[in-house]
């Protein structure tokens, strides 16, 4: 398995803004004080300086075309056109073979809170950089009043 890519600090100040619930914000945090030792500490600081800059919203007033945790969203890659549809979990939910990808993974990282249409830059393992578009929110939990997820 790859280690997570080291993220060079400009792509938070360039990236699209981040809207985050209250809660997936404070269960979130907990996964970062969980993983900022260990493989997963380069992936952890990414996650803490990506919750610093997002702007919270109560789960009620969460736009239904942004990406929340267990989210399942249709992604383009924009430079492949290669197109990818995920479930965005917490690190011990994911699952490969079934899309569950983790919000630790740099693809999970680089889609949360992003709305339809928002592109991304983002770093990948092994030195690659990949443009991400969000193509569409096919599930999101507090669009469906799936509250308690």
């Amino acid at each position: 398995m790859n280690s997570p890519a080291k993220i060079d600090a400009r792509f938070t100040s360039t990236s699209p803004a981040l809207r985050i619930t209250a809660e997936d914000m404070a269960k979130l945090r907990t996964v970062v004080e969980r993983y900022l030792e260990g493989s997963r500490a380069s992936a952890a600081e990414q996650l803490e300086l990506e919750l610093d800059r997002a702007v919270v919203v109560s789960q009620r007033e969460i736009p239904p075309d942004v990406v929340t945790m267990r989210s399942r969203i249709l992604f383009e890659d924009v430079e492949t056109g290669r197109r990818r549809e995920a479930t965005l979990v917490y690190p011990e939910e994911a699952d490969m073979e079934q899309s569950r990808v983790s919000i630790l993974a740099p693809v999970g990282l680089a889609l949360l809170g992003l709305r339809v249409d928002d592109t991304i830059e983002w770093p990948l393992p092994q030195a690659r950089r990949a443009r991400l578009r969000i193509m569409e929110v096919l599930y999101q939990p507090e669009a469906a009043g799936d509250f308690h997820l």
